[in-house]
């Protein structure tokens, strides 16, 4: 299968060399000439990947309409904030076959719009033309080949087991499914739990308050989600739990390490200056602020995090409030 996958940062080298290394013909698009040239030569991604061989297969080019023209099935794994701009150049590249699987998790911070929202509008891609694909699955360790699994949804079954057959292999098993809406949202919002979790433990806290966060945290992010549609299971997944237990206890996730660092005393800019990646859930969370206010929907943990991130309140503050909120049922949405 010919594959084209847009942005070449951590995640979407990973994914390129992992097709590739299964014998796709795989041309990834990266932004920085330096990348392009150091997959080409070196078969090593010199800004975000460094030290990592990847599949000699694997090429890569700064041409957009280049990389459009080479696959039908575009992996999309440019940030969110950044996904609009690049997808409106696209536009006048789709053609009618094409399948956008999205690698991107978060929501659009002005418009509050989901990845197929915001390709829908953008790109003017199909809705059963669009896939999101999420799970547990630190790039890193995707790279060097150990056992992961990951969802792959989309509004059209067909078309994700589809995909599923050609992305699978012993070292990443994909799954099936058609809740869109819910793999998306899990992905996203798991983002800002894991800055609250990094944040526990900058301050020195302990286990039992680790996993109070990360349960509660699972049951706002599902709260939210089925007032948006989504199946409730899905959180319960790859996508939900799977992804969420992850980011927040791993060490390789960006997110976690900007609520550690916060949780030390260090100040956002700072923070955010020394890091050449994204990391999702800053600017996820006060979009999910403002989406669970419209929606009516109780998300205390993330609104906590969005002031900290704003500077309105401190996290030792944030975490005192947020544990002398009015009792109620555990089981209680």
């Amino acid at each position: 299968m010919k594959i084209s996958v847009f942005g070449a940062g951590s995640w979407g080298t990973a994914l390129a060399h992992h097709f590739a290394r299964g014998g796709h013909d795989v041309l990834v698009w990266a932004r920085e000439a330096e990348v392009a040239g150091g997959i080409n030569h070196a078969h090593e991604n010199p800004l975000f990947q460094t030290g990592l061989d990847l599949a000699p297969a694997l090429r890569a080019t700064n041409d957009l309409g280049q990389a459009a023209a080479h696959a039908d099935v575009w992996v999309w794994v440019v940030p969110v904030q950044f996904s609009r701009g690049v997808m409106e150049e696209l536009r006048r590249s789709l053609r009618p076959e094409v399948v956008l699987v999205s690698a991107s998790k978060g929501i659009e911070t002005h418009t509050l719009k989901r990845m197929d929202q915001l390709a829908s509008e953008a790109l003017g891609i199909a809705a059963n033309h669009f896939c999101a694909l999420s799970g547990p699955t630190f790039a890193r360790e995707v790279i060097l080949g150990h056992p992961s699994a990951a969802v792959l949804a989309c509004s059209e079954l067909g078309i994700a087991s589809k995909l599923q057959r050609e992305f699978s292999d012993e070292h990443l098993r994909c799954y099936a499914g058609t809740d869109l809406v819910g793999v998306e949202l899990a992905g996203a919002l798991k983002n800002v739990i894991a800055i609250a979790a990094g944040i526990i433990d900058g301050l020195g806290l302990g286990n039992n308050t680790q996993a109070a966060l990360m349960t509660r945290g699972l049951h706002e992010i599902t709260r939210l989600g089925v007032s948006l549609g989504a199946d409730v299971n899905t959180f319960r997944g790859l996508a939900g739990m799977g992804d969420l237990v992850l980011t927040c206890t791993g060490t390789l996730s960006r997110n976690r390490t900007v609520g550690f660092r916060l949780g030390q005393g260090e100040k956002l800019e700072a923070i955010l200056g020394s890091m050449r990646e994204v990391a999702e859930g800053v600017r996820t969370a006060p979009a999910v602020a403002r989406l669970s206010s419209s929606m009516k929907v109780e998300m205390p943990i993330s609104d906590a995090v969005a002031r900290i991130l704003a500077g309105k309140i401190t996290p030792h503050d944030a975490l005192s409030q947020l544990m002398r909120r009015e009792l109620k049922e555990e089981s209680q949405l």
